[in-house]
């Protein structure tokens, strides 16, 4: 193996791969957030970027305010039934392969707001989720955990046509 797994080098300047490796470490190596910053999850969210956490480490650093521009989409705190349709829409508008991340235990079920009429109980009953990250709020290191387990899932994408995140235009 070389540097990079499933690549090998057979000189100095040639690098050897399957088109598969080469689109799973480029996509993998550079995932562009999407927030939905619905609540207090949102400011560790926030948090990770700094200096101390450094989620550019990750290339992850250029959280996108278009869910047309963005890969994933991190879901981040409570989320009610007035907003659950919305973010719905929004994932919807996001281009394929995407992921989602289940921020906190609001996004994951509901939290200490379970048992209120308003409150969706799980992001997971409208939209998949790949990710969940638990908390209340969980701490920024917790959400680059959950970044990283991304990328490795992402970096485990296959090609094929009949897989259910096909990622190339067939006919």
């Amino acid at each position: 193996m070389g540097l990079i797994d499933g690549l090998n080098t057979k000189d100095d300047n040639i690098l050897i791969t399957s088109l598969e490796a080469a689109l799973n470490w480029g996509r993998g190596n550079s995932v562009w957030p999407f927030t939905m910053g619905l609540a207090c999850c949102a400011i560790e969210m926030i948090c990770a970027g700094a200096s101390r956490y450094d989620i550019a480490r990750f290339g992850s650093e250029v959280f996108r305010p278009s869910p047309r521009q963005s890969d994933l989409m991190i879901v981040a705190g409570t989320v009610t039934y007035k907003m659950a349709m919305r973010v719905k829409k929004l994932y919807e508008q996001m281009p394929d392969p995407k992921y989602v991340m289940a921020m906190g235990s609001c996004a994951i079920s509901g939290g200490i707001h379970a048992d209120s009429y308003s409150v969706l109980r799980g992001i997971d009953k409208i939209i998949p989720v790949d990710v969940y990250v638990p908390g209340c709020p969980p701490r920024p290191d917790a959400l680059l955990d959950g970044l990283m387990l991304v990328q490795k899932k992402m970096k485990q994408e296959k090609l094929r046509k009949n897989s259910d995140r096909f990622i190339l235009a067939g006919k």
